[in-house]
């Protein structure tokens, strides 16, 4: 029936079941704003009744925001910690014998990874008495292994609650290193996928039904009379803080909202197609950065506005066998973000020694032509 033709009792009728629909709609975002309410509160319980903790963490430290430090220093030192997949076990053979991977392999690599940034910052930067206002250590999430595949269940050495114990001493001993070194310690913390307590990823109740979740709280309750070290983990799976100015967004990296790769460029394609993603979509609700600082790809990558980090466990099965990619030493990423310039200094803090060591010790050699 045209608009012409109707009656007013069809117009009556019309506009009775558009605002049926308007009130259905609102019944809806009603029912899912309250359950997103529940699921808050309950996190905010679990922090206060079983960790003791405030209901949400505090804002970030003021020494991070470059007040009162010279345009003339360093800057201060940003690392990311990710990518533990503790508890999981790799075996030498199934990789073609260029690496190993135990829990008993992770604390010695973890045990570097502090040790040789501390020495990377104090005495590869330049001067002798280098000075810093501090360090924020970014932990990236899969910190476990998890027992998310039935080949992880049937191989890991540790079970995840087990890993979380042994994660909540091994992580705070390496925080509590670096802490009497650099005088302040900033954590911001993220989830990853292995850590899920369920089968498959979920979005809802996202944060704290992971393990890393878990680990992270027990980290701030530890440390919660320590006033060098300050933890900022959030409810939902990004953290954005900044460092003299400069604005960082840490997430996993598993919700880009991007899948696969290829043989040629492997990751790069899906990990930048992704960064734009992530960037268009916060830049839309108002949440612009500079720089994204992601794991999960295990692979190291620094392009401008993108940090990705690699792994502790290093090169595995998956890697080699489904992805054919390319071996990759395991290592852990750090930078320095200069009050003036950005982001400066890159390095790769390695966590195994070359797998065939040099032979040819010479500064430089060439051939001679003939």
């Amino acid at each position: 029936m045209s608009a012409a033709r109707k009656t007013d009792a069809d117009r009556l009728l019309d506009a009775a079941e558009l605002l049926r629909k308007k009130n259905a709609e609102l019944i809806d975002h009603k029912r899912t704003i309250n359950q997103l309410r529940r699921d808050n509160d309950t996190a905010e319980k679990i922090r206060q009744e079983i960790y003791g903790l405030a209901a949400h963490t505090m804002d970030p430290p003021a020494w991070i925001s470059g007040k009162g430090v010279r345009n003339g220093e360093r800057g201060g030192p940003v690392t990311i910690w990710s990518d533990f997949h503790y508890g999981e076990v790799i075996n030498p053979d199934e990789v073609g014998g260029v690496n190993k991977y135990d829990r008993r392999i992770a604390k010695t690599r973890v045990t570097r990874l502090v040790d040789t940034t501390i020495d990377l910052c104090f005495n590869h930067m330049g001067r002798s008495k280098v000075a810093y206002p501090g360090i924020v250590i970014c932990l990236g999430g899969d910190m476990i292994g998890g027992d998310i595949h039935e080949e992880l269940l049937a191989t890991n050495d540790r079970t995840p609650h087990q890993s979380v114990h042994d994660l909540v001493d091994l992580i705070g001993a390496g925080l509590e290193t670096v802490a009497s070194k650099f005088g302040r310690v900033f954590v911001p913390c993220v989830v990853g996928n292995h850590g899920r307590s369920s089968k498959r990823p979920r979005m809802k109740q996202r944060v704290y039904t992971n393990y890393d979740w878990s680990i992270y709280c027990s980290l701030e309750r530890d440390f919660r009379k320590d006033t060098r070290i300050k933890f900022m983990i959030p409810s939902e799976s990004d953290a954005r803080f900044t460092v003299y100015g400069h604005r960082y967004l840490l997430t996993h990296g598993d919700s880009l909202g991007v899948k696969g790769g290829d043989g040629i460029i492997g990751a790069l394609g899906p990990i930048m197609r992704g960064s734009l993603k992530v960037s268009r979509s916060e830049s839309q609700i108002g949440n612009d950065y500079d720089t994204l600082i992601i794991g999960h790809w295990h692979q190291y990558i620094t392009l401008p506005g993108l940090i990705c980090n690699n792994s502790l466990k290093g090169y595995d099965e998956y890697a080699r066998l489904m992805l054919r990619a390319p071996y990759s030493r395991p290592s852990q990423a750090l930078w320095f973000t200069h009050p003036e310039h950005g982001i400066t200094a890159h390095w790769q803090v390695y966590l195994e020694g070359l797998r065939t060591a040099n032979q040819d010790k010479t500064w430089v050699g060439w051939h001679a032509q003939h």
